[in-house]
């Protein structure tokens, strides 16, 4: 038997795997994925791609290294591949929705305060996730990674399958971005700048 072909795990081992590597990151995977979509459903439904794909490819997961990094790497790439097939697609109306909304069924408060509770550990002050959201994908992504997620520079170079350099320079000029994004925010908040003598 050669070297190059791995040998594939049983369904009972595939399970062990899934239950000890990949379950225990399902929460910190759908705070990423709903940073990264700003929508629940959206981040569901990216959070059970990612483990389906987990699951599929699980025979290319190399036990003892770092379960959360390939993971979200799935989950990224997943997003991107989405991302880029919406952006070609024509806009959609749901017009039942409209219709809806329109005559005042979905105005109640109660229902909109419950879905803003349920999604409250997930999320940030509006104006910061304005300013994230408004950055472009590759910047959010580092960010997301980095500062919410905890990844280090290797960690994200792997996620990302690009250089530490480029991890280094994208994420500083992310930061800048996003610094300027909330230079109104931090000023109605009451902070100031400090100039320089």
């Amino acid at each position: 038997m050669s070297n190059n072909l791995k040998k594939k795990n049983s369904t009972q081992e595939r399970l062990i795997i899934f239950d000890r590597e990949f379950a225990p990151h399902t929460d910190s995977m759908y705070s990423f994925a709903y940073r990264l979509t700003g929508d629940d459903e959206d981040a569901k439904d990216l959070v059970q791609d990612t483990h389906m794909k987990a699951y599929r490819f699980i025979d290319s997961f190399e036990k003892g290294t770092n379960a959360k990094a390939w993971l979200f790497r799935i989950l990224k790439n997943s997003f991107i591949n989405e991302y880029r097939r919406k952006s070609k697609e024509p806009s959609k109306i749901d017009y039942n929705e409209v219709e809806t909304i329109y005559n005042g069924e979905k105005n109640d408060p109660n229902l909109v305060s419950g879905i803003r509770q349920d999604n409250n550990t997930y999320r940030i002050g509006d104006e910061i996730t304005s300013a994230l959201n408004a950055l472009g994908v590759d910047f959010r992504i580092v960010i997301i990674l980095c500062d919410l997620e905890g990844f280090t520079y290797e960690e994200m170079s792997k996620i990302l399958d690009i250089p530490i350099g480029t991890v280094r320079s994208r994420l500083h000029r992310a930061r800048n971005l996003l610094k300027e994004k909330l230079v109104v925010y931090a000023k109605k908040m009451g902070y100031s700048q400090k100039k320089a003598n």
